[in-house]
């Protein structure tokens, strides 16, 4: 078997910063402060980024309003039932 990292910054950076979060929220989530820990797994539709892959389909991307409305989203959770790993991609993302 095989494994290819595709990703664009080194995992254990993102190991650290996923681990850092994790400890903020055990921390700070029974004095009430929601934690969550957002990746957005894709190409952010802009207009730069459509000029650099102008062959992709609109699903190969993930529009600004879509994360707004999910990080709105995870901010307002009921206390009873808050998300600490959101992971954001789009339709078409293959993973």
């Amino acid at each position: 078997m095989q494994i290819v990292w595709r990703g664009t910054t080194a995992p254990p950076t993102k190991a650290a910063q996923r681990i850092l979060a994790e400890a903020m929220a055990r921390e700070l989530g029974p004095r009430g402060v929601h934690i969550a820990y957002v990746v957005v797994d894709a190409v952010i539709d802009l207009e730069w980024t459509r000029k650099r892959w102008p062959d992709r389909p609109d699903d190969f991307f993930i529009k600004p309003r879509a994360i707004a409305d999910e990080i709105w989203h995870v901010v307002h959770q009921e206390r009873s039932a808050w998300s600490f790993n959101v992971e954001l991609r789009p339709f078409g993302e293959a993973w």
